[in-house]
């Protein structure tokens, strides 16, 4: 995939998810869909970037995106995106700004911390 011009994903080749994650499902961090994504300086000299997806994520992420953006604008599934961002997280090319409150209960219902963090987060637009 790859950003055009004007900030949309063009089609590549159609890859399977569980061959663009190496057939892994679980991320090395846990990421909420509303945590903010940044191409660190080092992702940004492009030499650690392994792939086109890391190459796609770290140019959509010179500006600040969402997790949910991310996974939207790549049109892959958000477990997918968060294995891909996670994993460049882990090697200094992203850096991930968790939102304010998270808990780490490990919790995976949606409660109302979660939708109070959405609207919170709507808000802020």
């Amino acid at each position: 995939m790859v950003i055009d011009r004007d900030n949309s994903v063009s089609a590549g080749a159609l890859v399977r998810p569980y061959a663009v994650t190496r057939g892994r499902t679980r991320p090395r961090l846990e990421i909420a869909m509303e945590a903010l994504v940044e191409t660190t300086a080092r992702g940004r000299t492009g030499g650690m970037l392994a792939g086109q997806e890391q190459q796609t994520i770290a140019g959509m992420c010179v500006g600040l995106q969402s997790m949910a953006e991310i996974a939207a604008r790549m049109q892959m599934p958000l477990g997918v995106a968060r294995v891909l961002v996670a994993d460049m997280a882990a090697d200094g090319l992203l850096a991930v700004h968790e939102p304010a409150g998270m808990s780490d209960s490990g919790d995976d219902a949606v409660g109302t911390e979660l939708l109070e963090r959405v609207l919170s987060g709507l808000r802020r637009l």
